[in-house]
């Protein structure tokens, strides 16, 4: 579980995101780190069982740093809000889909996918749901899937306006030929974030997950 003081500290780092709050208060973030680290580990241990193209990985080469990149923001607050943890084959800037944690008190999520992935590789992507739309429809379509994640994310930012130069409009796959990401995601309440059961709720999701990243991999891995 994630420990009440791991978010208490995010909250208060929301109420005071600048560098001397945060210098005066790095021993809660290093607990805080390392409990997120801890539940991390757990997870990466167990779902690794059932999926081992992650069992070798290690909590620390999965989780994001807390500071911010301003260099391109309008938004100059140093520090994140969140912990995150990418869980991917091939480590965080991998090109191929995984898994996904995100702490954050009030928005907290999990799931996974391939998210934003590079015009050669989403191409593969398209092309696979284009040629096995029937296996792909099945995975998603699933009652196991709809109940957890109802479908892929349909977010504005995640979807072209029309059908993507190659395909016709009427293609039965067009909806997902749209899409610019394959990502699925479920709420985590801030009850079930410091509950006992949170792990076994990460678990259930990765696993409901896991024949979507299996299609999706299995496509960038020619």
């Amino acid at each position: 579980m994630i420990s009440p003081s791991t978010t208490k500290f995010l909250k208060d780092l929301k109420k005071n995101n600048n560098k001397p709050w945060f210098d005066a208060h790095r021993k809660d973030y290093e607990n805080a780190k390392q409990n997120f680290a801890d539940f991390i580990q757990s997870v990466i241990d167990k779902h690794g069982r059932k999926d081992k193209t992650i069992s070798h990985l290690k909590a620390k080469d999965c989780m994001f740093r807390i500071n911010r990149d301003v260099r391109f923001s309008k938004d100059k607050s140093p520090y994140k809000t969140n912990m995150g943890a990418y869980i991917n084959r091939g480590g965080k800037k991998s090109l191929f889909g995984g898994y996904y944690f995100h702490c954050e008190p009030g928005q907290s999520f999990v799931g996974g996918g391939l998210w934003m992935p590079m015009p050669p590789e989403l191409s593969k992507v398209r092309q696979e749901i284009d040629y096995n739309f029937a296996e792909f429809k099945k995975i998603v379509s699933s009652k196991k899937f709809r109940s957890l994640y109802n479908d892929v994310s349909r977010d504005a930012e995640y979807v072209l306006t029309r059908v993507p130069k190659g395909y016709e409009a009427d293609n039965p796959a067009a909806e997902y030929l749209k899409l610019k990401s394959v990502v699925a995601m479920t709420p985590v309440s801030d009850k079930d974030l410091t509950s006992s059961q949170l792990e076994k709720k990460v678990l259930q999701a990765f696993e409901t997950l896991q024949p979507l990243l299996y299609f999706l991999n299995n496509s960038l891995s020619d």
